[in-house]
């Protein structure tokens, strides 16, 4: 909690200021999460200050809110074009991404709850940046990222809007941006080495080296090829990290009927 609020002042977030006439505070609570690895083990534990977006009224508190997003078949595709290419994607995370984010609405929101000012109680922060679990939040970030991106001498690509190229003397770098999660990989170690060093210049940062897992992919990245699975949500989810492996999930001969006497199949879960 304390790390949480040591970004804020180093970002410049907020400002504790007298409320205005009329003023309606956007609450804010604690939010605590154990973040998992490949192998499910928890190796980091995170607090994080979020606003209650709930106390938010359109006109007032916030305007437009659509970001972009990658979707999953571009993570695919991505996958597919930098094995054919022989890329080793590269990934790396925001820390406090959407603290990043400026916001144009003038927001306030109550003091963090447990650390309330003894001297000002009363006080409330105005916001300078985006707080997580604000309706703006991700467009501010998002905004942010791609400003960056283009007046580095990216492009962005023309159907999806979170793939941005840079090419130089003969090499490409590609990067595809999910929230705050941005994969990377080029033609040239040391164009790749450079953007991370940028990264880390304009951000903080938290390197992570190859790309192992990502938005519940497990993703292998070999001389023979890139490798895909997710073993440790599906299979174990559904008790069947121990079944046997098979080219094709089911006979090829088999004839499937209607069991009309047995129990009915919740569709989503499939």
């Amino acid at each position: 909690m304390h790390e949480e609020l040591e970004n804020f002042e180093r970002n410049h977030v907020w400002d504790l200021v007298e409320p205005p006439p009329n003023c309606r505070p956007i609450g804010t609570k604690w939010v605590f999460k154990n973040k998992q690895g490949e192998d499910g083990m928890v190796v980091r534990n995170k607090a994080r200050l979020v606003a209650q977006r709930f106390y938010q009224k359109k006109g007032i508190d916030y305007e437009e809110t659509f970001a972009l997003v990658a979707c999953l078949e571009a993570i695919r595709i991505l996958l597919a074009f930098a094995a054919s290419k022989g890329f080793k994607l590269q990934q790396m995370d925001v820390k406090s991404a959407f603290l990043n984010g400026f916001i144009e609405e003038e927001v306030y929101v109550r003091q963090p709850p447990a650390f309330e000012s003894a001297r000002f109680p009363d006080r409330v922060y105005k916001l300078r940046k985006a707080l997580y679990g604000l309706k703006q939040a991700r467009r501010a970030w998002y905004d942010r990222l791609k400003s960056f991106l283009l007046k580095s001498g990216f492009v962005m690509g023309s159907v999806d809007k979170t793939l941005f190229l840079l090419s130089r003397s003969g090499d490409t770098l590609i990067v595809q941006i999910y929230v705050d999660d941005i994969i990377f990989g080029g033609s040239s170690h040391a164009l790749v080495s450079s953007f991370a060093e940028q990264m880390s210049r304009e951000f903080e940062m938290s390197l992570m080296g190859e790309l192992q897992f990502f938005l519940g992919l497990q993703i292998k990245q070999g001389p023979e090829g890139t490798f895909v699975h997710q073993a440790k949500d599906i299979l174990k989810k559904f008790d069947m990290g121990d079944s046997k492996p098979m080219t094709t999930p089911m006979s090829t001969n088999t004839a499937l009927d209607a069991d009309e006497d047995g129990e009915a199949v919740d569709q989503k879960e499939f």
